[in-house]
């Protein structure tokens, strides 16, 4: 499916958001595409006794303001990029909004504050449910903010700065999803001429993983090179199909969610596979995927099989 390449980026005002708009501008100056931003609002209501019990709809004259001061202070932002930029003030939910129109772009990226814990885990967030039913990859793009010794410290601080993607990690364990992810992470190597790790977890350690059952006969050091047997002939198999790739590989004891969360403290942009099924099941990414978002230093790439197959006009499994 050939779609108009444009970054599409949700904004709100927030330092959240707005540095997430800073690496969607630095993708599209990278790549040379356009750039959609996009400010959503849902109008409130309340009960009114003195309406015989009806709602009372506010006035969103000055929602509506406030949006278009939003994406102002947004487009000033990345005027001095030459980027190409237009801007959207939509109504409904964020992420129902962000959803749909990510239909017709090529990438979607949306910020967190990255912070974890329950707040962030509530179904219907934008940074939970965009990468979940997106019908393009997304990137959610962590924001740590200001350090919490010093309030008033500057809130662009080196942690919080964009810069260029020089080191891709992304998670592989032999599935479709894995599949699709490393396709997508090789395209993001070529974007930036980064480097590119593929990563496979074993959880053979500890008490808690989840081959914590197997014998104690079992040879894990057998176990680690088989892994690494089958990441090599999926990753043999993707060089061969990308003359001039080179992708560096590693086996590690630990969950995918471990390994990718730990390598995302030295590497500037994460890319993970998840199944993307449609309904309930999927409200939720997969839970390597869905733990990646939530404690990831860098930016996440999100690729969906479903999402996958609409771009490559393919029936999704």
């Amino acid at each position: 499916m050939t779609r108009p390449e444009v970054v599409l980026v949700g904004v709100d005002g927030s330092a959240a958001s707005l540095h997430a708009l800073d690496w969607a501008a630095a993708y599209a100056r990278r790549t040379g595409w356009g750039l959609h931003m996009v400010c959503s609002y849902s109008l409130p209501s309340f009960t009114a006794a003195s309406l015989d019990g009806g709602y009372a709809a506010l006035d969103d004259t000055a929602i509506q303001e406030g949006a278009k001061a939003v994406l102002a202070e947004a487009q000033a932002r990345v005027d001095a990029s030459g980027i190409t930029a237009t801007t959207t003030v939509a109504t409904g939910d964020a992420a129902g909004v962000l959803v749909e129109l990510s239909r017709e772009h090529a990438l979607a990226v949306v910020g967190t504050r990255g912070k974890g814990g329950f707040t962030e885990r509530l179904l219907g967030t934008v940074s939970s449910a965009l990468p979940a039913h997106a019908h393009c990859p997304t990137v959610v793009v962590p924001y740590r903010g200001p350090s919490p010794e010093d309030p008033t410290a500057d809130q662009r601080r080196d942690g919080d700065v964009v810069h260029e993607v020089r080191r891709i990690v992304v998670g592989v364990d032999g599935s479709p999803s894995a599949e699709v992810a490393l396709r997508h992470a090789i395209a993001q190597a070529r974007v930036w001429d980064a480097e590119l790790i593929a990563v496979a977890g074993v959880p053979l350690a500890g008490g808690a993983g989840v081959l914590a059952w197997l014998p104690s006969q079992i040879d894990h050091e057998q176990v680690l090179a088989d892994v690494k047997e089958g990441l090599d002939v999926m990753v043999d198999r993707f060089e061969a199909e990308n003359p001039g790739m080179t992708i560096k590989r590693h086996v590690l004891d630990g969950s995918g969610a471990e390994l990718l969360t730990e390598f995302s403290t030295g590497a500037d942009l994460i890319v993970v596979g998840s199944r993307g099924r449609g309904g309930f099941r999927g409200l939720l990414l997969g839970s390597t995927s869905q733990a990646v978002l939530h404690h990831s230093a860098c930016p996440v790439l999100v690729v969906t099989r479903r999402c996958d197959a609409e771009l490559r006009e393919e029936p999704a499994a």
